[in-house]
């Protein structure tokens, strides 16, 4: 997943509020959003190459979410899936600060990455690049492939319009894909340098991502109350087909 927009104690009525997007090669088979058939509670899309996922919550509260770190000059085949890292935490009797704590010992064993980890009551942000695991102060944050925050174009525009709609009471869901869904290129001043090529950089620099072979592959939205009910939404970015499920911590 290469865009995550979330609000973090910064809605009257919903605590947690998600806009994401994950960006992934086509030929990399997925299934959908889904409850977990051998995890009975945990909701999410699952990665069939290597297993794990890029975003999921569990019936009792508990939230993740993955971005890689963009850095190619640092990536090496061999190392471990970092779609585990969410699923491990989902399933962990772990708080999320108990899980960081744990990662931090493992976690340069793997490739490039920033991971949020959650319940009702904290929100971690861990990367491997950086500070390690820092809590996550309450407001409306953005998450790329760099570091939490980090003011690339496309977080820059994506909090500033999710700020907006998180204005209203209800928050409106298709006015959250609609953001998802914008496909304004930066300009060259604007994109950031990743050691990748400027024809990658314009390419990857909107919210939603169109290339032959890589893109946006669905899109997430996820409000969940203090109750911990709620609802968890993905669309598909190709076909247009919507799983919603409604969330209930009962």
């Amino acid at each position: 997943m290469c865009l995550i927009l979330f609000a973090w104690q910064a809605h009257a009525r919903y605590p947690l509020v998600v806009a994401a997007n994950r960006d992934e090669f086509y030929a990399r088979p997925a299934a959908r959003l889904a409850e977990w058939s051998d995890q009975p509670g945990l909701y999410a899309g699952r990665d069939l190459q290597a297993g794990g996922t890029w975003l999921g919550v569990t019936r009792d509260g508990r939230f993740a979410a993955l971005t890689n770190y963009r850095d190619p000059q640092r990536v090496r085949t061999e190392r471990p899936s970092r779609g585990a890292l969410v699923s491990d935490f989902l399933r962990a009797p772990l708080r999320p600060a108990e899980y960081c704590a744990e990662l931090a010992m493992r976690g340069g064993d793997y490739n490039g990455f920033n991971l949020l980890v959650g319940d009702r009551d904290e929100l971690w942000c861990f990367s491997n690049f950086g500070d390690g695991a820092t809590p996550v102060k309450p407001g409306i944050h953005g998450l790329s492939n760099h570091l939490l925050d980090t003011p690339w174009p496309k977080v820059h525009r994506g909090r500033t319009r999710f700020a907006e709609l998180l204005a209203a009471d209800e928050p409106d869901e298709r006015a959250l894909f609609a953001l998802l869904g914008e496909r304004q290129v930066a300009t060259d001043a604007e994109l950031p340098a990743t050691g990748i090529s400027l024809e990658w950089e314009r390419a990857l620099s909107p919210l939603f991502i169109t290339m032959p072979e890589y893109g946006t592959r669905c899109s997430t939205v996820l409000l969940r109350d203090r109750d911990g009910d709620g609802r968890l939404i993905e669309l598909d970015a190709r076909s247009g087909d919507e799983v919603r499920l409604e969330l209930s911590a009962a």
